[in-house]
């Protein structure tokens, strides 16, 4: 991968500050509610608060849900339970308004954001401001063939930084990350068997839209030949996305790194976001820092994966819908650690 070495990473990432967190937890000390009686809001707040590098913490205002898209050609195989239609009908009725994932950012006050990575329509069906980034018209079949080309594979990655660099610049204050896919489910469970070593059946879940123990059966064998796959290239990620992920994966791994970077905090959704969380954590081991996990979706894959980089899901609703709504469900929680570490008054 000419002119993008992801080594990079491991040097420019830092941790969110710990001087700052140390004083945001004495500060917690001095507060009227005593410490701990707060749960996880007290360490939410501290870890924002570390995030921003400010004490006390900020509130948590411009928040924007983005969501990236795109088809799998596994999909053809029959493991998903998704619209016939493709990810276009998903897109679609997100940007109507009319999606689970629309819905909860428009009550909770966050922009929604819709990119296009790999969706399998005419670019001209959708507004030109969701296809700007588009690398490719659906993802290649995992299980025979690439998802990606070696330069569709960096030309996703870059585009995905290029969008991290957009929300900082903007000064969004946390980000809420999904996806709108057919068949990532199917791709998610092979990274993340690949990544930690695990057997097909051990990551093969039920799907965003629920699947009978048929294509259950199918989408376990696509995860085996796929894994076949995946496991030459293990030791280089952009291959890795290249051979068994897909331009929107490779997206939201360029995105949660350049993230990382730039200092601006993630609340993950379900099992794609944090398959590309694994593939980030193996490029720069510092990064999860910055990530929270909104919600246990209840995929197998998504616990492995979680489990993996140690984090612990805000919530366990099993939403397995996608377009991050599990992770929009963890936001109000976020908020208000924000609220509670800024405006509680001090003991007298």
């Amino acid at each position: 991968m000419s002119g993008l070495n992801l080594d990079d990473f491991a040097t420019l990432i830092e941790r969110p500050d710990p001087g700052t967190r140390r004083d945001a937890e004495a500060r917690r000390e001095r507060l009227v509610p005593r410490p701990g009686s707060l749960g996880r809001l007290d360490e939410l707040g501290e870890w924002l608060a570390a995030a921003q590098g400010t004490v006390p913490v900020k509130p948590v205002e411009r928040v924007t849900a983005l969501v990236f898209a795109g088809d799998h050609g596994i999909a053809r195989l029959g493991v998903s339970g998704g619209p016939e239609a493709g990810a276009v009908a998903l897109v679609r009725a997100a940007l109507d308004g009319d999606s689970a994932g629309a819905v909860l950012a428009r009550r909770f006050g966050a922009r929604l954001r819709v990119v296009d990575m790999s969706v399998d329509c005419d670019p001209a069906e959708l507004p030109e401001e969701v296809t700007r980034h588009r690398v490719r018209r659906g993802s290649g079949r995992i299980d025979v063939e690439d998802a990606l080309t070696a330069e569709e594979a960096e030309a996703a990655f870059r585009a995905g930084m290029a969008i991290a660099d957009e929300e900082a610049d903007s000064g969004t204050d946390l980000v809420v990350l999904g996806d709108l896919s057919v068949g990532g489910t199917t791709v998610a469970g092979t990274l993340i068997g690949a990544l930690c070593g695990t057997d097909a059946s051990v990551v093969t879940g039920r799907g965003g839209a629920g699947i009978d123990d048929l294509a259950w059966m199918r989408k376990c064998a696509a995860i085996r030949d796929a894994l076949r796959r995946a496991r030459p290239v293990l030791g280089d990620q952009l291959r890795l996305l290249a051979a068994t992920g897909g331009a929107d994966f490779a997206a939201m791994t360029g995105f949660l790194l350049q993230s990382a970077v730039r200092r601006t905090p993630v609340v993950l959704d379900g099992v794609v976001s944090a398959a590309c969380a694994l593939v980030g954590q193996r490029v720069a081991f510092r990064a999860p820092d910055w990530w929270l996990a909104g919600q246990s979706s209840g995929d197998p894959a998504q616990a492995k994966a979680l489990d993996r980089m140690a984090l612990n899901p805000l919530l366990d609703h099993g939403v397995t819908v996608g377009e991050g709504t599990g992770a929009l469900l963890a936001l109000p929680l976020v908020q208000a650690a924000a609220a509670l570490a800024a405006d509680l008054p001090e003991r007298t």
